[in-house]
């Protein structure tokens, strides 16, 4: 068996941003987290079975290493017992299962959530690795390497012909759905040397640690979503989230994801006490130009500029989408992109649609009510009913 994980900084840097607030402020929380695949595959996932529970087994093997512990030492955020916590953390086994049921693949990670929170990324880059290794690879290397080539020379000639107010600036986003480890790192390591002008980073840390990248990621769907079942009024669980948020890092990290209940019901909350403390937005899900004027009207009517603020767009984008997007906004704000599975899995095989989404906390469900359909994901038909009615949901 070759490992695909080889290193638990190999994972995105919201996972450790997510865990040291959740270890320093909700240290008690039980979750469950479950894996879904949202599109059909070529074969049936269950037939990976064996490997993955291998795979799982080698990652509750692995440790973190000193020299990835100074690395996350040295980003400022980042406090020192969070990081004595992850000298002594190990995966454990028994809090994750992966089991077929006929052609479907489950995986469920339950127990204490600073004990399995961090599951998510390495098993849907495990997933997806194994997956893609029953294509042909020296044929999907070959075509990822003319995809590759292309999207450099489009920002290369897009790149000269847009002058806007503020710079054009994208990021990897692309550790969950990659191909694999290697050919994600041959991307990103490209990119760095081929057009630093545009490319300010990437999500996967082992990868910022080896290129000497920044390291790029705030929170997840999940951090605002484990605030519904803790001991909050439901209609206050974003301002509760938002504001440990500000009280954990102080002005830094400072995007705040804005769909799991809705844009509307976001910037209800997001008063101008937040909207001064947050440097700016991200969108993820439903219609992106519409999302970007919601939000500069807000800032408007807080009479606060948005030249000082910045919208991050990472839902399924590619280049072009991010250029179009750019061209509409990039006068009146600043802009990043982060881009994912386009960039880390754009090889000529179609991808996978997976992902592992916390769906209980403590004992009860929760749930992202987003604003695009079929992102919601949760079995409790009741709570998604209630969830809705308090937030003025419809969509």
């Amino acid at each position: 068996m070759t490992p695909i994980i080889q290193s638990l900084l190999d994972t995105d840097l919201y996972k450790f941003t997510m865990w040291q607030t959740m270890l320093h402020r909700h240290p008690q929380a039980q979750a469950e987290y479950r894996f879904v695949c949202r599109n059909t595959p070529a074969f049936p996932l269950a037939d990976l079975l064996p490997e993955v529970n291998a795979q799982l087994d080698h990652l509750c093997s692995l440790s973190f290493q000193e020299d990835e512990l100074a690395y996350l030492g040295a980003l400022r955020y980042i406090k020192p017992d969070f990081v004595d916590f992850l000298r002594i953390f190990r995966f454990q086994r028994r809090f994750i299962q992966a089991v077929a049921d006929g052609p479907t693949l489950r995986i469920v990670a339950e127990g204490p959530q600073v004990h399995v929170m961090a599951f998510e990324i390495y098993v849907l880059a495990i997933v997806n690795e194994l997956y893609f290794r029953r294509a042909d690879q020296a044929a999907a290397v070959a075509e990822g390497r003319r995809r590759l080539n292309a999207k450099i020379e489009l920002l290369e000639s897009l790149g000269r012909e847009v002058k806007h107010r503020h710079p054009f600036e994208f990021f990897d986003f692309g550790v969950r759905r990659r191909f694999s480890r290697a050919w994600h790192a041959e991307v990103v390591e490209t990119f760095k040397t081929r057009v630093p002008q545009y490319f300010k980073g990437t999500s996967d840390v082992r990868l910022a640690q080896q290129l000497d990248l920044v390291p790029i990621g705030t929170m997840a769907h999940e951090y605002l979503q484990s605030y519904q079942a803790f001991d909050v009024r439901l209609r206050d669980f974003q301002r509760l989230a938002l504001e440990n948020w500000v009280q954990e890092y102080r002005g830094d990290l400072g995007v705040a994801l804005t769909d799991v209940v809705g844009m509307d019901a976001f910037l209800a909350d997001f008063d101008l006490y937040f909207a001064k403390l947050f440097d700016g937005l991200r969108h993820d899900s439903g219609d992106p130009v519409v999302w970007g004027e919601k939000a500069l009207a807000h800032y408007a009517k807080l009479r606060i500029d948005a030249n000082t603020k910045r919208l991050t767009y990472s839902d399924g984008l590619d280049l072009p989408e991010a250029f179009r997007l750019y061209g509409h906004f990039a006068d009146r704000v600043q802009l990043g992109f982060g881009i994912g599975t386009n960039l880390s899995n754009d090889v000529g095989l179609q991808p996978l649609n997976i992902v592992m989404k916390l769906t209980r906390c403590n004992g009860q469900p929760v749930a992202k009510l987003s604003d695009s359909p079929g992102k919601t994901l949760c079995d409790d038909e009741t709570f998604l009913a209630y969830l809705r009615q308090v937030f003025n949901h419809t969509i």
